[in-house]
């Protein structure tokens, strides 16, 4: 069995080849504080986030897109392996996962050992960029640049990519989990209100912008009050968290320039015609799309389904040939 796996900070999906997607869970692990008991993983697990007894805790062991906790990552990853293919399987099952651009040796090869102590195989990795322009179906085998930018939740991967590699690239560690703190940070200032990671993120799904003309509509706040500790409801608009998602979102637009910037001519030039693919949960921010046209004066387009792109793009390079534990030549295998 092959098995591609999108291991994104917020969320897990898992293809199997020939089946395409077969699992999509949040990247959520439920423990016993003291003795490390496993008690639930993905959304179960999610359900408990601020809401467990002081002797549980739900954490995500993945952070910035890298592994944050190794043991819990491997357990996390073993239940996924074995909810796809069955505890009865005959053979280890190869793997293929997809990475942050930026990703250091070291977390590369944690999430290499991760994945064989959990019972994989054969493990091999890709680049998010990489995978995201695979999914997205981009002709990026033959000269000519494309531009593709995946805002997930832990990093943005930015990349611009011709004759099947990667001519230039950035990962900056500012994506969706950034934008909740800053709404989470601004909720405190406004309202004097403590909120969790899923209300704010709610926040930023419901009402959060960061187009000029602002976005039609209000939340329903409730929070607990940081001067009585007591429960209280108020009401937000888009035009208070716009000022929030301006930091994080700046940290992508830059980037993005320095990407264009650092690229030869002929390759921006083909950017210019063909656009900005933007992929991943983070992109589909009120507004985002327009920002970056206006503010690069380059064409930006989002993918027909952002959230899966990167994983079954991992799940094409499952059909590719390797090199050095890395996807690098993009010639199908026949």
């Amino acid at each position: 069995m092959e098995i591609a796996i999108d291991l994104g900070t917020a969320n897990c999906i898992v293809c199997v080849r020939g089946r395409g997607i077969v699992l999509r869970e949040p990247s959520v692990v439920a423990s016993h504080r003291d003795t490390g008991q496993i008690l639930a993983i993905g959304a179960e697990a999610r359900r408990m986030i601020g809401k467990t007894p002081e002797a549980i805790v739900a954490t995500r062991p993945m952070r910035d897109g890298v592994i944050a906790d190794y043991d819990v990552t491997e357990s996390m990853l073993h239940y996924f392996i074995n909810k796809v293919s069955g505890r009865a399987r005959l053979t280890k099952p190869r793997l293929m996962i997809c990475i942050p651009t930026g990703a250091t040796g070291a977390e590369k090869r944690a999430v290499k050992e991760a994945a064989k102590e959990a019972g994989a195989g054969k493990v091999d990795l890709i680049d998010e960029a990489l995978a995201a322009a695979m999914g997205l179906g981009l002709d990026i085998e033959k000269p000519g640049g494309h531009m593709v930018v995946d805002i997930g939740g832990g990093t943005t991967d930015i990349a611009i990519l011709s004759l099947g590699g990667l001519a230039s690239s950035a990962s900056v560690r500012s994506a969706g989990d950034r934008m909740d703190a800053a709404v989470q940070a601004e909720i405190r200032r406004l309202f004097g209100l403590a909120i969790g990671e899923r209300t704010a993120e709610d926040i930023k799904i419901g009402v959060g912008t960061v187009h000029p003309k602002g976005r039609e509509g209000d939340f329903e706040l409730r929070g607990r009050d940081l001067v009585t500790g007591l429960p209280r409801t108020y009401r937000v608009h888009p035009h208070e968290i716009r000022a929030a998602l301006a930091e994080p979102v700046g940290l992508i637009l830059d980037s993005v320039r320095k990407a264009l910037e650092r690229t030869p001519a002929e390759l921006v030039s083909d950017v210019a015609d063909r656009g900005i693919w933007f992929t991943g949960g983070g992109s589909l921010l009120h507004g985002l799309i327009e920002l970056v046209s206006d503010e690069t004066g380059v064409p930006a387009q989002l993918a027909e389904d952002p959230l899966t792109t990167v994983a079954l793009g991992t799940a094409r390079a499952l059909e590719c040939q390797i090199e050095d534990g890395h996807v690098v030549v993009l010639r199908r295998v026949m």
